[in-house]
C-alpha cells in the first residue's frame, strides 16, 4: 500500500491490534502540509477555494486506452515552487479555506492486499497517536469509538465527492476545452517565477460551444466549476506575490 502525499506510514485501523490507541486529536496537523504546494481539490469545494487558491487540472494516471484522452484531476495550489506552501506558517494554516485532503489527516481510506476491499487507515508515522493520551479510537467492547465512527464518515464523504470529481473531470474531457498552460511572473528582486505542467481551460475553445451546449452545462452544474476555475486563475499573480513577500521576509 503507498502512501500519499502528506503521509508517512499508512497502516488499516484493526480493532485487535490498536484496541489501546488514543489520538490527540487537538494537535495541529497542518505542519504536514507545510511541504506540499498542490493538494485534490473535490468539486464540491471549489465554490470556496476559488477565493483564495489557484484551481488547475492535472493528468494523474496511465494513458487511457484505445486512444482515450488521459484521466485529470483538479488541485489547489499553495505554492509556485516544489515544497513550498505559502499557507502554512509556524505551524497553523494562514488560509479562510482548508481543502478536505488536508482536513481529513491524519486518516485515510485506502485499499488493502492489493484488492477491493478499502480499510479506514491512520498515519502511524503522526506524533498524536500513542496509547496513553488522547481521544480512545475503541471502546472497551472492541467496537469503534464514536470519533472513530465520526471520522470515517468524514472518509467515506471525501471518497463520495472524490468519485463525484471523477465523473465532473470525465465530462470536462469530453468538452475538449483544456489546455497546457505555463505562468511566468518577475518579481521585484528580480527572480523570475515560471510554473508548467497543469491544464486550464482554453477561452477561445469555451467562447466557441454551441448554445445548446452551453446551456447543458451550466443546467448540470459543469458551467459553474468552470467559471470558479477560471475565477481562481487570478490567485496565480497574489501567490506570485506572497512568494515576493516570504523572500522579503527571510531575506530582512
Amino acid at each position: 500500500m503507498s502512501n500519499p502525499p502528506m503521509y508517512g506510514n499508512l497502516v488499516p485501523l484493526d480493532r485487535e491490534q490498536h484496541k489501546n490507541l488514543r489520538l490527540q486529536a487537538e494537535m495541529p496537523t497542518v505542519e504536514r502540509a507545510a511541504g506540499l504546494n498542490s493538494v485534490f481539490l473535490a468539486a464540491v469545494e471549489f465554490n470556496e477555494a476559488c477565493k483564495e487558491f489557484p484551481i488547475v487540472f492535472v493528468r494523474v494516471g496511465e494513458a487511457g486506452k484505445d486512444g482515450a484522452p488521459q484521466a485529470i484531476a483538479p488541485l489547489a495550489v499553495f505554492g509556485l515552487k516544489p515544497g513550498s506552501n505559502l499557507f502554512v506558517k509556524d505551524g497553523a494554516w494562514k488560509a479562510n479555506y482548508l481543502p478536505a485532503y488536508v482536513r481529513r489527516y491524519p486518516f485515510a481510506m485506502a485499499r488493502i492486499d492489493s484488492g477491493d476491499q478499502v480499510a479506514v487507515c491512520y498515519d502511524a508515522d503522526w506524533k498524536g497517536f500513542s496509547e496513553t493520551e488522547g481521544t480512545s479510537l475503541f471502546a472497551a467492547d472492541g467496537q469503534p469509538s464514536e470519533f472513530t465512527v465520526n471520522a470515517r464518515s468524514i472518509l467515506e464523504n471525501f471518497e463520495r465527492e472524490a468519485e463525484r470529481t471523477r465523473l465532473f473531470c470525465e465530462e470536462l474531457l469530453k468538452l475538449d476545452l483544456l489546455q497546457d498552460m505555463r505562468f511566468e511572473a518577475t518579481l521585484p528582486n528580480g527572480e523570475k517565477l515560471d510554473v508548467d505542467g497543469f491544464l486550464a481551460v482554453n477561452e477561445e475553445k469555451l467562447a466557441k460551444l454551441e448554445d445548446a451546449k452551453v446551456v447543458e452545462i451550466f443546467r448540470n452544474g459543469i458551467g459553474a466549476l468552470i467559471e470558479m476555475h477560471r475565477v481562481s486563475l487570478g490567485n496565480m499573480s497574489r501567490l506570485a506575490q506572497q512568494h515576493a513577500d516570504a523572500a522579503a521576509t527571510a531575506a530582512a
